[in-house]
């Protein structure tokens, strides 16, 4: 029994022994790093000029392209063929090694390639601006945690194959696409042409995550495989370099460890607040209608807000409000969080269906059951339809006025579209602007921004902006 156990605890031990080894080599890729080469091609990539220039300026056009034609496939070749990726790697490498000169020269290339993209997206936008405002654009303006998880682990990805003896091109050309850097910079200047500060912080920002994680990659990787470090003579002047490195990666450390920190916090809160409309509304009555038309609102320096529409005449007493409030204290990022219950009585609607009901009871009496249901199905989606497309229009007005105080007329009506195969009902929004306080170009920007504001505010997929003169 007692040899059975010493062999069997005998093999366990080099099956554990041989797993050990068979992962280490698996997975170790320090005996492929080529460091010298390595070096010396991520620091000819730093250089900005000539042909690298045009390059990248094609780049940006063709992605601009892409972005206002809402094509993923242009956009994506447009990542391809951008370099801007050189010197992002040379900041990493450059911090890593104490090599002030390559820090330089990095970000002196790395500010103008990001000058020259904006410039090149603004001078697109401004000349051709048709249909700009799309969806690629707008997604480039909400970076959440999946972009700095994309970065990081994308900047690994991208360093670990350039040490690698023969760099897999690849894997390069992956990472360039998934890192997605050009899309941010058109975005910003499309931001710009318009006068959109929202389109311009947003995409600035989603550039700045992409670019320190990278570089904190690089930087990482490159400390890991023992680069060897560059060495001063003069021994003043190493210990000058040397603090005013670390002071640079301080400095890049700081705003990726907050921004790691901001959007954790707010997709935790997203995903807490999914969770509660999901789970806690269903105590509500039309909690369908209250879930699909709730709000959610993220502010990390002030309290988020959930805001829920109630249907009808079915409100929400304060009890219940009391009830999730207490619920929503359950889920750790709503802690803060201010409920907002918004009694929307839609009383028009409801006189309406009730006389169309009083109209149609005799004669459903006389249907079969199934002839009921059918009919009863058919009341309840026009119902659905004539809410979904009601305004409080009294309250819109107000906001509207301290929002937009150069609009003379502010009206709205509902027309019914159909393209013969269903009919669908949009609101069309009808706005004089006082031309003594805005100029035509303002005038256009002004509607793009009323547009945004409108979808967001009565949650509506399309609505129409029609200038009256």
């Amino acid at each position: 029994m007692n040899k059975n156990s010493n062999n069997l605890i005998e093999n366990f031990t080099l099956l554990i022994s041989n797993t050990r080894l068979y992962l280490i080599n698996l997975l170790d890729f320090r005996k492929d790093a080529d460091q010298l080469n390595t070096t010396q091609a991520i620091k000819a990539d730093v250089q900005f000029k000539g042909a690298t220039a045009w390059i990248l300026i094609c780049s940006i056009f063709v992605a601009s392209i892409g972005l206002n034609t809402n094509s993923i496939p242009v956009v994506i070749g447009a990542m391809l063929i951008s370099p801007l990726m050189g010197p992002i790697l040379g900041v990493g490498l450059s911090i890593a090694i104490n090599d002030i000169d390559t820090l330089k020269s990095s970000l002196v290339s790395l500010g103008t390639m990001v000058l020259l993209s904006i410039l090149t997206s603004f001078l697109y936008f401004c000349v051709f601006d048709i249909n700009a405002d799309t969806s690629e654009l707008f997604v480039r303006t909400r970076p959440d945690i999946r972009e700095i998880l994309i970065a990081f682990f994308g900047g690994l990805a991208l360093i670990i194959a350039r040490t690698k003896k023969g760099t897999i091109a690849t894997v390069i050309y992956g990472v360039a696409i998934a890192t997605a850097l050009i899309p941010p910079l058109c975005t910003a200047g499309y931001g710009i042409a318009v006068g959109s500060m929202d389109y311009f912080l947003g995409a600035m920002y989603l550039f700045i995550i992409n670019t320190i994680f990278i570089a904190l990659a690089t930087f990482i990787v490159i400390k890991f495989l023992k680069f060897p470090m560059i060495n001063y003579v003069d021994s003043i002047r190493r210990r000058r370099i040397s603090r005013f490195v670390t002071l640079a990666a301080i400095i890049v450390m700081i705003p990726a460890v907050w921004t790691f920190v901001n959007v954790v916090n707010e997709s935790n809160f997203k995903n807490d607040a999914f969770s509660f409309i999901n789970s806690e509304l269903e105590i509500l009555p039309n909690s369908k209608f209250i879930k699909k038309n709730a709000l959610i609102q993220y502010n990390k320096d002030e309290s988020s807000v959930i805001e829920l529409t109630t249907l009808g005449n079915d409100q929400i007493s304060e009890e219940i409000e009391f009830v999730l409030n207490t619920k929503m204290k359950n889920y750790s990022s709503l802690t803060d969080t201010e409920l907002i219950i918004s009694q929307s009585l839609f009383r028009e609607i409801n006189n309406l269906e009730y006389m169309e009901e009083l109209r149609s009871r005799d004669s459903l009496d006389l249907l079969s059951q199934t002839q009921k249901i059918n009919f009863l199905e058919d009341k309840v989606q026009q119902l659905l339809v004539l809410e979904r497309n009601y305004i409080e229009f009294p309250n819109l007005l107000k906001e509207v006025n301290i929002n937009y105080s150069e609009i003379d007329e502010f009206s709205y009506s509902n027309i019914l579209k159909s393209d013969f195969k269903s009919i669908d009902t949009v609101s069309v929004f009808y706005v004089k602007w006082n031309d003594t306080l805005v100029t035509e170009v303002d005038i256009i920007n002004r509607s793009i921004q009323l547009e945004k504001w409108l979808k967001y505010k009565l949650n509506l997929d399309s609505i129409i902006i029609k200038r009256e003169l």
